[in-house]
């Protein structure tokens, strides 16, 4: 490999060959930074960690049926009640850590305003989990 030539019609003429130092010493550098680095990457710490059971632990809140008839009636989980006591029990199922959800069921004859103070009611207690339930319709 010559770089210096005393023929005078060669040395006008470009270098056709790669220098290829250049490009092995750049390739060494980045094997030897590869070689350095690729331990630290799968260095990893040893821990025994705790083992315990992964099944949650569900409560199931409690149900509570009620209904409301054609006369305006009040019924909770089937036993007849007056809008007051209605009223206390909402409040103590309201103060319970789990509260329960209710399942309103409203006769189609009865008037809106007794479903209106029942919710009205419910809600004033905190009771958040109310459902609407009705017969389908068969056809």
């Amino acid at each position: 490999m010559a770089f210096a030539t005393f023929d005078r019609q060669r040395a006008a003429a470009p270098m056709a060959e790669i220098n290829m130092v250049p490009l092995i010493d750049v390739m060494l550098v980045l094997l030897v930074i590869f070689i350095v680095t690729a331990p630290l990457l799968t260095h990893a710490v040893k821990l025994e960690l705790p083992r315990v059971s992964s099944l949650p632990n569900e409560l199931r809140p409690d149900k509570v049926d009620f209904a409301i008839d054609a006369a305006g009636q009040r019924f909770w989980n089937g036993e007849p009640l007056t809008r007051e006591q209605t009223a206390e029990r909402f409040a103590a199922a309201g103060r319970q850590p789990l509260q329960p959800e209710i399942h309103l069921r409203a006769d189609q004859a009865v008037a809106y305003r007794a479903v209106a103070e029942t919710l009205a009611d419910a809600t004033r207690a905190g009771l958040t989990r109310i459902g609407f339930v009705s017969d389908p319709e068969t056809r």
